[in-house]
């Protein structure tokens, strides 16, 4: 015959086991399922909960449940949820489906187990029977927790192992997308994107134009260029912040724009295709490391150097430095002298030296001789022609790029009509900025095209420019010879061992400077 629990002595009475069980998974892959592993652990401890029933245990209805979240912390939701519980007397014992997935850490470990003793809670494995009262059942709790924090740890390493050997040949190990590359299809490869590296050679372009990175970031705000856009595997749109100089920097001294790959202060050649040409490269860093010492400051030009910074040697092709002695009150001798031979010793250079007042001169009479030479004036017109037909291909690639802007936050606009909410409005009125400014952006990339259907050079204004040039050029002062210089030339080579000079012109200062003389 059945007896009333209420009729069983007091002191006989079973004690009610309230459980609550903890799952977790390191990562979110696979929680999307209808069925997932957090639901099968704990599916095996509501079953072992069950066979105890006897005994008076009992599943508690909260869930305890973390899923993407690592072992090797305590930063976790449910866990600090179910050890507020603890504290609150809400819970008798704690089940896991294995002791490694309530931590992988012993010393947490060791904190967790405080927390459940002071208020005597007991703890559970479904696969590994302990008895948590007993030093015997700590004992072999600790070794199998060390275990576990063994194998994260060998994991860890492999993983590390693993991506080292990636990098060193060269392979993308993961990371935030950077403007210029897409992901391949299974996310382990960059892929150019040729809309963003015709962008990405641009921001080159402009900070070689303006030599600072704040008159860059400005003009990069003016035209709405930002940094890259992407979509994260939930689908949350991230990136797209706007350029500031830190963001700007880090562009311009990534390796990855050249094809290489810098892992542990080791240069590898990279598995990608380059979007930089590298000489543009190292100009670059050139600039940006001569700022880091000058802080950008225009140097005083005292002596009236015109050829510093664009002087190199030509048997070693490393910077010539302008530098002089005086060996009377009033007489001063100049020179430019190749930066190994000073630093390495005379022998490790060929070229060395060279009188300074010479080697302008030379150069100055070979800017002079352009204009009668028929030659070198077409030169120039067919480089002209180049520029402007590449800067109205740049031009044309720009529109297109805003115009499929256009077109996409269009679409997301039209999406968030049929939405209601403080949240879709917000975004509306964002959206409808960005659009304003693209549509301004895209009526000026639209004047400059046209403009430049009239911008030609004929070979009689060149002729009158260089011309203009040798009337003016002594009545300049030596920092005006030196803009001058620089604004019409791009970079001189003086090899010491054939006394040659070879001069590189700017194309782009030539036709400014003609466009100037037909304005006059």
């Amino acid at each position: 015959m059945a007896v009333a629990e209420s009729e069983i002595p007091t002191g006989l009475k079973r004690r009610t086991l309230r459980c609550a069980i903890y799952t977790r998974k390191s990562t979110e892959e696979g929680l999307e399922q209808t069925f997932n592993t957090l639901d099968a652990q704990r599916d095996a401890a509501e079953a072992f909960i069950r066979s105890q029933r006897e005994e008076g245990w009992v599943v508690l209805p909260d869930k305890y449940d973390d899923g993407g979240f690592t072992g090797a912390n305590m930063d976790r939701p449910a866990l600090k949820k179910l050890l507020q519980d603890v504290r609150d007397g809400h819970v008798d014992c704690v089940m896991v489906y294995k002791v490694d997935r309530l931590t992988r850490s012993l010393l947490d470990f060791a904190r967790i187990m405080d927390v459940l003793d002071k208020q005597s809670v007991n703890f559970v494995s479904v696969t590994q029977q302990f008895n948590t009262t007993g030093s015997l059942g700590r004992l072999t709790l600790n070794i199998l927790l060390s275990f576990a924090q063994f194998e994260r740890e060998m994991i860890a390493e492999r993983t590390k192992d693993k991506m080292s050997a990636a990098r060193r040949k060269g392979r993308w190990v993961g990371g935030i997308p950077m403007l210029g590359y897409d992901l391949s299809d299974k996310g382990a490869a960059l892929v150019v994107n040729e809309d963003e590296a015709a962008r990405v050679r641009g921001i080159f372009d402009l900070y070689l134009e303006h030599g600072s990175l704040i008159p860059v970031v400005q003009e990069l705000s003016r035209r709405s260029w930002r940094l890259k856009e992407w979509t994260t595997r939930k689908g949350t749109p991230a990136g797209g912040h706007e350029f500031t100089k830190n963001r700007l920097y880090n562009l311009l001294t990534n390796m990855v724009y050249v094809g290489k790959v810098d892992y542990g202060g080791q240069v590898y050649e990279g598995e990608h295709a380059a979007i930089v040409d590298a000489a543009i490269w190292q100009r670059v860093q050139d600039r940006l490391r001569f700022n880091a010492k000058t802080g950008g400051r225009q140097i005083r030009n005292k002596y009236g150097a015109v050829l510093k910074g664009i002087l190199r040697c030509g048997s070693c092709d490393a910077g010539m430095f302008h530098t002089y002695t005086q060996k009377a009150p009033n007489k001063l001798y100049r020179y430019y002298v190749c930066v190994n031979a000073h630093q390495k010793g005379y022998n490790q250079c060929q070229t060395r030296s060279v009188s300074a007042p010479v080697i302008e001169q030379a150069v100055v009479d070979q800017i002079r001789g352009i204009a009668g030479n028929p030659e070198v004036v077409g030169e120039v017109l067919r480089q002209l022609d180049e520029q402007r037909f590449a800067g109205r291909e740049g031009l044309e690639r720009e529109k297109r790029v805003i115009e499929k802007d256009l077109q996409r936050l269009g679409e997301e606009m039209a999406s968030l009509v049929r939405m209601t909410g403080k949240l879709a409005t917000d975004r509306m009125a964002d959206l409808q900025d960005r659009v304003a400014v693209l549509e301004r952006q895209l009526r000026d990339v639209r004047d400059q095209l046209a403009e430049s259907v009239g911008q030609t050079v004929d070979a009689a204004s060149v002729r009158k420019t260089l011309q203009e040039f040798d009337a003016v050029w002594t009545e300049m002062t030596p920092r005006e010879q030196e803009k001058f210089v620089k604004t019409l030339v791009d970079r001189v080579s003086y090899d010491g061992t054939t006394c040659t000079v070879t001069v590189g012109f700017r194309t782009a200062g030539i036709r400014q400077l003609c466009l100037e003389v037909e304005n006059k």
